[in-house]
């Protein structure tokens, strides 16, 4: 990973003394506008905490949030890789994320 995304992560990142994040985000109920800037914060929280794989929870429903998470992360500096969830990860209605 090159220290200009690790730079641009840490630029992000909330205020000290916030707790780690846990290693899911769920965006359940949400709207599209509610839930990208969650999801920004997040995933910049969660690779400056050391997470590797995280999953974001966004349910099935329409397919809107889902839709919208997965243009997100394509665009998101530091997502290597993300796939729908498995079996006993949510399936379609999770994203999994790793850094």
């Amino acid at each position: 990973m090159s220290s200009k995304r690790v730079q641009q992560a840490a630029n992000h990142t909330a205020k000290a003394g916030k707790p780690d994040p846990s290693t899911e985000l769920d965006l359940h109920a949400m709207t599209v506008d509610e839930a990208i800037p969650l999801v920004q914060e997040y995933l910049n929280d969660a690779f400056i905490a050391g997470l590797k794989e995280v999953r974001v929870v966004h349910g099935k429903g329409t397919g809107i949030l889902r839709q919208a998470v997965m243009r997100e992360l394509r665009k998101h500096p530091l997502v290597k890789s993300f796939r729908s969830g498995g079996r006993f990860e949510g399936s379609t209605g999770a994203t999994v994320v790793e850094f």
